[in-house]
């Protein structure tokens, strides 16, 4: 891992490699056939494809110092003229994806350790994913402001359903539920030191489970599972018991922007964001 010292080193201003993870989990996807995609990351958003958004957003960001796609297509990501020059001129670099998402991060990671300069400076890594449509600015600002100022070797970005339902108040989401609040996932990851690769390896384990939380604490154990579902563990003491177990200090990072929390995963997705993107929606 090529961009980790102790995040209580860090400038404010430190730069980022950013890898985005643009792997299909089935060839067989029902969202890019219904949208008429050949790739769900090539989904037409506001009359270009998704990816292409994803990435000039971070491309252009001053923080990002280096910028890694992890895809299982990449003779699709060369076929769209604007990526194709960013790989020409090496403002991006194409690395295979593999089986499950955690597998991708560790081959980015080793991808970025074997281009590493002799006495380079080290950077943190922000994963992001290809789907997270309305990724702009503002997000990786405060992502990049407050990860560099926690202290922790890895950051959960998350957003509260309080957050979501003031903007989005129809919208469908996937919540963990803690004491006293719910959260919806952000797909915005920091690793800020050599120490976050255990994170990687735990999720490797963890990564089936994404989706039913309660399967997903079973991980941590019987005395994580029984508060969890009696709603005992609020979002600190939740994020506690996870560097507990791991070994490694993680925080979550409560981001206050609910379109943080909206990736295209699903038809009424795509739709929601076309809608926002068109102005739309209030």
């Amino acid at each position: 891992m090529t961009a980790q010292v102790s995040s209580l080193d860090l400038p404010l201003d430190s730069p980022f490699d950013v890898l985005v993870l643009a792997g299909r989990r089935d060839p067989n996807d029902e969202l890019a056939k219904a949208a008429g995609a050949a790739h769900r990351v090539l989904l037409d958003i506001a009359g270009e494809p998704m990816l292409l958004r994803v990435l000039r957003t971070l491309r252009e960001h001053p923080r990002v110092a280096s910028l890694l796609l992890c895809s299982d297509s990449p003779q699709l990501v060369e076929q769209i003229p604007e990526l194709a020059n960013m790989i020409a001129s090496h403002d991006l670099r194409l690395v295979e994806a593999r089986e499950t998402p955690s597998q991708s991060v560790l081959g980015g990671l080793e991808a970025l350790a074997e281009t590493a300069e002799s006495g380079a400076a080290k950077r943190p890594l922000l994963l992001t994913t290809a789907d997270h449509a309305l990724l702009d600015r503002a997000m990786l600002d405060f992502v990049f402001t407050n990860a560099a100022e926690s202290g922790a070797d890895v950051l959960v970005g998350l957003v509260s359903e309080q957050v979501i339902t003031a903007r989005f108040p129809d919208a469908e989401r996937t919540y963990l539920p803690f004491r006293g609040a719910r959260y919806s996932g952000a797909n915005l990851f920091a690793l800020m030191t050599e120490d976050a690769k255990p994170v990687i390896e735990f999720w490797r384990r963890a990564e089936h489970d994404r989706k039913q939380p309660w399967k997903l604490v079973r991980h941590f154990g019987l005395a994580s599972l029984v508060p969890f579902l009696l709603k005992r563990l609020d979002l600190a003491a939740a994020f506690e018991r996870v560097s507990q177990t791991i070994g490694v200090r993680v925080e979550a990072l409560e981001i206050p922007i609910a379109e943080a929390a909206v990736d295209v995963d699903k038809l009424e997705d795509w739709k929601l964001v076309n809608e926002i993107l068109a102005g739309k929606v209030d």
